[in-house]
């Protein structure tokens, strides 16, 4: 906030009159711009946030595990949703289909990491049985995505 210095205009002691004397500076923040900016960028946030999220959406179990360094290739993400239908990255794959395209997709990645992701509802078998898809065509790192959050199992109680 600023202040100003008034200049007495004489005497009279009246209200609202001034004579011959500097205009007293304004010690008041007009916001009006501020507000309009921040609204703003408030709807291009509220536009941008949900075309941030990545893959198909499913519940994923919760671990205490640690997140997996990553490089500069984006990785190969292979989901499971809960009614066992598998996707590599967005696009929908029959399970017969899947070595070969996984095959076709090792030739050119150079990196043989890939990571997992599997509906909390799925059953442990289905998730094998994909794991066991995924190195039949090549990938030998498999990375199982989890939300973190959940029991660390160590007596932590975090």
């Amino acid at each position: 906030m600023g202040a100003g210095v008034l200049k007495s205009g004489g005497g009279g002691g009246r209200r609202g009159r001034r004579r011959g004397g500097r205009a007293q500076p304004m010690s008041e923040i007009n916001i009006t711009p501020f507000v309009d900016v921040m609204l703003v960028l408030l709807i291009i946030f509220m536009v941008a946030a949900p075309l941030l999220m990545v893959g198909v959406p499913v519940e994923l179990p919760k671990t205490a595990a640690n997140a997996l360094p990553s490089d500069n290739e984006e990785p190969l993400t292979v989901t499971i949703e809960a009614g066992g239908v598998v996707m590599i990255q967005t696009t929908e794959v029959a399970r017969e289909d899947l070595v070969n395209r996984l095959r076709a997709i090792a030739t050119e990645r150079a990196d043989d990491r890939v990571f997992l992701r599997a509906d909390g509802a799925v059953p442990y078998e289905t998730v094998a049985q994909v794991m066991g898809a995924l190195n039949a065509g090549g990938f030998s790192s498999i990375g199982l995505v989890t939300d973190i959050g959940g029991p660390a199992l160590d007596g932590s109680g975090r």
